[in-house]
């Protein structure tokens, strides 16, 4: 299937091909929990924490945020911070959703229990992960090859909670190993209130395209709702697999770490057929508000998570190897910010300045000039 991304076009005819996409649902219904718009941040280890989920938030645009995947066996250990770091949230990231992943269906359902507790409006059961040592504990994409152990699951969660539960996927464990369309199924008869597909197999991890064939296949078969992801790395994208699948809603994983601004693009696209651009100053602002973030949250190891969003954020940005290694260099997190704000003020400083010089060698020109 055609991604806008593979066009070699220019934007404006990227845009003028997507004239005829369906646009992104204003909204979907997970089980009574009203997602709008019908786009969701994908749940990323090491990424989708509160402050980029709140971070996410305040930029608008996405319709449901996701914890990072936690450890069902580790929300039942009391001592187990990470997990409980990772299950902390604030009341302004409503709704949101908690992924869990294990293999036992008791642990599952009593950390099940224990989310719908915290206030979590949905569960989310992880069987996409592709790292080996979660595959190894049989956990995320580990279980594509024993659904009827997913299906033991399904049943234990969806009677130990009231919450909407639901399931993010990949296609199963290889190309020779496709079992999406049967564990949809199986889902929608346990009673789960949504599915979302990572239109890869786990073998793939995140090489290669994703196959939207797979999503399209899986609304073919169920009538709970179907999110889709993969490849998503523009509006258009998110237009196009709607259009292609059918899908009711887009989730998005690695585009937004890059470009934090794909949910807001989202919606302009959808509301007017054009979106807007971040200039450098919106870059600037987008960095200082994630880091004063993170420090203001006194995030563990705030400085670690500033260099970790870097090689992201500053993506495109002119001089930015010589930002990075600025960052990269310091130790402490307010020096992180610190020389981020010299950087961009001395850019956007000469800017300024080279605009002002260029406009006054404009008018000097058309000055003796008659209309």
């Amino acid at each position: 299937m055609r991604k806008y991304w593979d066009n070699s076009g220019s934007p404006a005819s990227m845009v003028g091909a997507g004239a005829d996409l369906r646009p992104v649902p204003a909204s979907v219904s997970l089980g009574g929990v009203t997602i709008a718009p019908a786009t969701v941040l994908a749940p990323m280890a090491g990424v989708t924490d509160t402050v980029f989920r709140r971070f996410i938030r305040n930029l608008s645009g996405c319709g449901l945020i996701m914890t990072e995947f936690t450890s069902a066996d580790g929300v039942l250990r009391a001592k187990d911070r990470k997990a409980k770091r990772y299950l902390h949230f604030y009341e302004d990231e409503h709704p949101i959703s908690a992924q869990l992943f294990g293999s036992n269906p008791e642990v599952m359902a009593e950390a099940a229990k224990m989310v719908e507790g915290l206030g979590f409006d949905l569960v989310d059961l992880n069987l996409g992960c592709p790292a080996k040592k979660v595959v190894k504990c049989n956990g995320g994409s580990g279980l594509l090859r024993d659904l009827p152990a997913i299906g033991k699951i399904f049943e234990a969660v969806r009677a130990a909670v009231k919450i909407p539960f639901t399931v993010k996927f990949r296609a199963g464990w290889n190309d020779q190993e496709i079992v999406c369309v049967e564990l949809a199924k199986m889902a929608e008869a346990c009673g789960l209130c949504g599915v979302a597909l990572h239109a890869r197999t786990r073998e793939q991890g995140y090489r290669g395209s994703a196959r939207w064939e797979w999503i399209a296949a899986i609304k073919d078969a169920v009538k709970v709702p179907v999110i889709g992801n993969g490849d998503i790395r523009t509006p258009e994208d998110a237009c196009a697999m709607v259009t292609q699948t059918g899908c009711d809603a887009v989730m998005i994983g690695r585009t937004a770490a890059s470009n934090p601004w794909i949910f807001r693009q989202i919606a302009q696209y959808t509301a007017t057929g054009r979106y807007d651009h971040p200039a450098e100053a919106d870059r600037y602002e987008m960095i200082r508000t994630y880091f004063s973030m993170l420090i203001e949250e006194q995030f563990p190891d705030a400085s670690g998570k500033m260099k970790q969003f870097a090689s992201w954020f500053t993506h495109g940005v002119p001089g930015g190897a010589a930002l990075r290694k600025t960052i990269y260099e310091a130790r402490e997190a307010p020096e992180i910010l610190k020389r981020v704000e010299e950087f961009f003020e001395k850019r956007l400083s000469l800017t300024a300045s080279v605009t002002g010089e260029t406009c006054d060698s404009i008018a000097t020109t058309m000055s003796g000039v008659t209309f």
